[in-house]
């Protein structure tokens, strides 16, 4: 029998959750209230499937086993996962997801694509089986990054992370179980730091919406695709690694390098974003720029996966 996925809300994550499990040969049924929802998604699906085709799909991968549900409660029946996508409203998805822990057969586990509450929150409302309702947080595009925060609450057991753990991977993707619940989860903290530094650097005059992802682009973002921060400053150390870089480089922590608190979005500064954002795009439509990022990122991974932890033997690393 066939792995099926529910998808509750069709934006452009839900999208993405659909065109990664029918690229992985699941049946994906969706359910969207809105009336255009079908062809959104399937114009989206149609976008993003060649970069799907290059990067290699699982037998029986098709777009054809897309169906969309007229209510909820019917998307729910006999699935395998339910990947929950509302606007992230916290009112609307305990809604949301007390309907479906009331709807689904309470061994289906159900997983929050939410940036940013936390699971304990989410799962208040539901009364049938709340500790199957997780955070199931993944990186746009979500049919190519691999990816997903894994983040229980308080009524979650940890047998049921270890199967969210194991059908995630099923979706191939990189599940990380974030150790304890937190605002933000875990990656989305790193990215709204330097986001908020970035629009300091903008609103200060320092520099502009291009030459900021110049700096990410041709200089750190290269090392972070492979070896993240913590990696990359061990190198830093020399041959003595991270306790020598600490030492010679720690005191600049004391330094006022960084505005962690973000600036005021002031008009100004809104405008300066905007056109810095319109300049780069140089005219390109968000499809265009889509697909151009995908090509990057299916040459990329073809690269970093050659030398992931389990390309030299080290099973079970990050």
């Amino acid at each position: 029998m066939s792995q099926r996925l529910a998808v509750i809300g069709t934006g452009v994550i839900g999208n993405g959750w659909i065109a990664r499990a029918l690229a992985q040969g699941w049946e994906v049924v969706a359910f969207d209230p809105a009336p255009d929802a079908p062809a959104r998604t399937r114009a989206f699906v149609d976008n993003a499937w060649p970069a799907l085709e290059r990067l290699g799909l699982a037998k029986g991968a098709s777009p054809a086993r897309l169906s969309f549900a007229e209510s909820l409660e019917i998307a729910v029946e006999g699935t395998t996962l339910i990947q929950e996508n509302v606007p992230e409203r916290l009112e609307l998805k305990r809604e949301i997801l007390a309907a479906l822990d009331a709807a689904a057969a309470p061994e289906v586990l159900i997983g929050s694509s939410t940036s940013g509450f936390k699971p304990s929150d989410l799962q208040r409302d539901c009364t049938r089986a709340p500790g199957r309702v997780i955070v199931a947080h993944p990186f746009n595009p979500v049919y190519l990054l691999p990816l997903v925060e894994l983040v229980g609450g308080a009524a979650t057991e940890p047998e049921q992370l270890d199967a969210a753990r194991t059908l995630y991977r099923e979706l191939e993707m990189r599940p990380l179980v974030v150790r304890r619940e937190i605002e933000g989860h875990l990656a989305d903290r790193l990215m709204e730091a330097l986001w908020r530094e970035a629009l300091h650097l903008v609103n200060d005059g320092v520099a502009t919406t291009e030459e900021v992802d110049a700096a990410v682009v041709y200089g750190c973002g290269l090392r972070w695709s492979l070896m993240g921060t913590f990696l990359t400053f061990h190198l830093a150390g020399g041959e003595a690694g991270m306790r020598h870089m600490l030492e010679q480089f720690g005191p600049a922590l004391k330094l006022p390098w960084t505005k962690l608190e973000a600036p005021e979005l002031s008009d100004e500064l809104i405008d300066k974003v905007v056109e810095g954002c319109e300049y780069q795009a140089a005219g390109r439509p968000v499809s265009e720029l889509d697909r151009r990022r995908d090509d990057f990122l299916v040459e990329l991974l073809g690269l970093v996966q050659k030398y992931w932890p389990e390309a030299e033997g080290l099973e079970g690393r990050i």
